[in-house]
């Protein structure tokens, strides 16, 4: 690798928010990050979208950026990987044009059909597609039908990894890839063999000749053409490579790699992942997906809270801020008064999920705080969040224990937000009985796409010996049984609590629709 040492490669982060280009040396070191926020329309309730031409220019101008940051260095960049949103929709005719807009999880206007598609497939779904909420499928359904005439234009149903190729590179569209770490999602997929479902294909009514082609995430799907190269002031001909999406970039960056390693990314959406050697469903709990991994053959059982980070910054929000300090001093203020305070929070229990549950499926359930009085403060309230999604999680490391019994999951990595907080990661080690570590780097998902990249073009050799050459801990927190004991009898609480609630939640949404219908409110 010595006579590598100005090599480059450059990671594309495709955020909801904001795009992302990092450029790392063959040494893992990051040489440069830059940000380009992205634009989204939100003309009405359940309305997310973003439109191709709009997200790519910010890719463009991202890329650019760092172009022009490396000044004469960008002529060393040698490839150029993909990371970022994990779900979504996306429709381009033969020449690339955008003909849906990028539609992503938060753009829910296929619910209907989603709730259809889950009565009717949700075995088929979980079992083949391994999924219990998938986007793809019932997103082509839903543009189908309420938007015909623009259908009959589309030539392929991409993720947004698979658009912004398409127009950085020099391939038809008939050639449209998806890395097989995205498949999971679309619902449309056999998992286990790397290939499109004949069989839920058929049930939603989707010809597969409008689906991608199903790459490894080391794979060359184009090169940068030369309108291109001439926007960003980058080199024409660089390959680009599949990459592969956040959650499975994250893994691999962190080192994730051997059987029984898992992983706890506590972030906008908190997600546990292990890695397994084959994909074997929860029908007993329905608490986990399995994402395919960047390496060939190997899967992540996983489960995810929607917008887990996402609830504890609207609670700074709402809660804790006043003029004059900053998001950091917020959660450092929180940190600090609630160290003290015991398992349970004396006696206040919390719902965290105020997006509803994706694993096991359930759209009414939402947030709740319960058994307060006067003693309680804010600090109570928000360590009942923290304990909640620790109990949400902590149940889908029972449900992977019980399907991998095989493995020795004695030790979790931390990364994200999350990782920076003693008090969660205590936590979370005392609630499962495990050791958990935090790592020497925050940047896992780009480290992920830039170790991909080096890959494809023979720079790094064997994926899962470069990627433990990486990263280490720097610190673990080892579990205390007794706090274990006393923190699983409200684990157990949350898992009834959760099931139990569901008709109440439910009732409480059938009245609050009924009244706006009604034109009840304010007079």
């Amino acid at each position: 690798m010595s006579g590598m040492k100005d090599t480059l490669l450059m990671a594309i982060d495709l955020g909801t928010s904001f795009i992302k280009v990092g450029v790392y040396d063959a040494g893992s070191s990051c040489v440069t990050v830059e940000t380009e926020p992205v634009k989204d329309y939100r003309p009405a309730p359940g309305i997310f979208i973003q439109k191709g031409e709009e997200l790519l220019g910010s890719v463009v101008e991202c890329m650019k950026k760092a172009a022009a940051t490396l000044g004469d260095r960008s002529g060393k960049v040698e490839a150029i990987a993909f990371t970022g949103q994990m779900s979504g929709f996306m429709g381009v005719d033969r020449d690339w044009n955008d003909i849906t807009t990028w539609s992503c999880s938060l753009d829910s206007r296929y619910m209907p059909y989603a709730e259809r598609q889950m009565k009717e497939l949700k075995d088929k779904f979980l079992c083949i597609g391994g999924t219990n909420f998938p986007q793809m499928a019932p997103k082509y359904e839903w543009f189908r039908t309420e938007y015909p005439e623009e259908s009959k234009k589309i030539a392929k149903y991409l993720m947004i990894s698979g658009y912004v190729i398409g127009k950085l590179g020099d391939i038809p569209a008939e050639e449209a890839v998806i890395d097989r770490s995205f498949t999971q999602w679309t619902g449309l997929a056999d998992v286990r063999n790397d290939r499109w479902s004949d069989e839920i294909c058929d049930a939603v009514g989707l010809d597969q000749k409008y689906l991608p082609e199903i790459v490894n995430s080391n794979h060359v799907c184009a090169r940068l053409n030369k309108q291109m190269a001439a926007l960003t002031g980058l080199k024409a001909g660089i390959p680009l490579v599949s990459g592969a999406g956040d959650k499975a970039a994250g893994c691999l960056g962190a080192g994730i790699v051997d059987y029984g390693d898992m992983i706890f990314e506590a972030s906008s959406y908190g997600e546990v992942s292990c890695c397994v050697e084959e994909y074997r469903p929860d029908m007993e709990a329905r608490r986990l997906d399995v994402i395919p991994s960047a390496i060939p053959g190997d899967f992540f059982a996983t489960h995810f809270v929607a917008g887990s980070g996402i609830t504890l910054d609207w609670f700074m929000n709402t809660f804790v801020k006043h003029e004059g300090i900053t998001t950091k001093e917020m959660f450092a203020q929180m940190e600090q008064m609630m160290s003290g305070i015991k398992p349970g929070c004396d006696g206040v229990m919390a719902v965290g999920l105020l997006g509803g549950s994706s694993m096991p499926l359930d759209g009414a359930l939402r947030g709740m705080w319960m058994g307060f009085d006067w003693s309680h403060s804010r600090e109570h309230f928000y360590k009942a969040l923290l304990e909640s999604f620790t109990y949400d999680f902590s149940l889908s490391v029972r449900s992977i224990e019980r399907l991998y019994p095989e493995y020795a999951m004695d030790s979790v990595k931390i990364i994200g937000g999350g990782a920076k907080s003693p008090v969660w990661s205590r936590m979370c080690a005392d609630v499962q009985g495990k050791t958990y570590a935090a790592l020497n780097r925050e940047d896992v998902a780009m480290w992920g796409a830039a170790l991909l990249a080096g890959n494809a073009v023979g720079i790094f050799g064997e994926l899962k010996q470069a990627a433990r050459e990486h990263v280490t801990v720097v610190k673990k927190y080892e579990p205390d049984a007794k706090m274990g004991r006393t923190y699983r009898k409200y684990m157990d609480l949350y898992d009834r609590y959760t099931v139990e609630l569901h008709e109440f939640y439910k009732h409480l949404q059938d009245i609050a629709h009924a009244a706006e219908q009604e034109g009840g409110g304010l007079r």
